[in-house]
């Protein structure tokens, strides 16, 4: 992953202290890191993404200025939930008219959405337990799509009307129900004033999805 922070966005600023950009960093590492470790070698999928809705770059209503995937997050750091999400099948639904030009922001809100309805699938798969309801579907995909690329926005002074979407449809799944999703959306709250550290530390002892489960099972979470 690229650590570039800089030259990027609205007057070549960012809009964040360099501890900041660090800790933004160390969480999408993690997000990598857990999603190789537990998530894709139990992921099962069609293989191909969906269509979502058009970004904002390619919407006719739209003037098409905002930073795009092409100069904008290939460069950074945030490069890698594209490069997560694209291995994630049918829960990634990518603009129509996907190009290089489209906003940087939106792509970032469609990866985060599709990243965290992903695990929460594959979690529940493993653990025993039925597949998510619509409604948690959504929840899952809502919150990671408005927090995540609030992060993406505020670091690189950009703006984005996925942004003004509501989040949270619906109760979210806790650390204790799905440890690696709970975690993931906990993490992306408000990561800037944080503790900077997991929520869920324990996961840092497991090596896949049994161990995460064994866990569960003693404490009682899963039957």
């Amino acid at each position: 992953m690229s650590a570039s922070g800089t030259g990027h966005g609205r007057g070549g600023d960012v809009g964040m202290k360099p501890a900041d950009e660090g800790t933004v960093h160390q969480l999408l590492g993690r997000i990598a890191y857990f999603h190789t470790l537990f998530v894709e070698p139990a992921l099962t999928s069609n293989g191909r993404a969906d269509t979502g809705e058009l970004c904002c770059n390619h919407r006719e209503t739209d003037q098409p200025d905002h930073p795009d995937v092409g100069t904008l997050l290939a460069a950074t750091a945030w490069s890698v939930l594209d490069e997560t999400a694209s291995g994630v099948g049918e829960h990634l639904r990518l603009c129509p008219k996907i190009d290089g030009h489209c906003c940087a922001t939106c792509r970032v809100a469609a990866s985060a959405a599709a990243i965290a309805e992903a695990w929460a699938s594959t979690e529940r798969r493993a653990y025993g337990l039925p597949p998510p309801s619509d409604r948690l579907r959504q929840a899952c995909r809502a919150a990671a799509a408005v927090r995540l690329p609030s992060v993406f926005a505020q670091q690189y002074r950009t703006r984005c009307s996925a942004l003004n979407k509501p989040g949270e449809p619906g109760p979210l799944p806790g650390s204790d129900e799905l440890p690696l999703t709970g975690e993931l959306l906990a993490l992306w709250e408000n990561p800037l004033t944080a503790t900077r550290s997991p929520v869920v530390s324990w996961l840092n002892h497991c090596t896949d999805l049994h161990d995460i489960h064994r866990v569960l099972q003693q404490r009682g979470t899963t039957k």
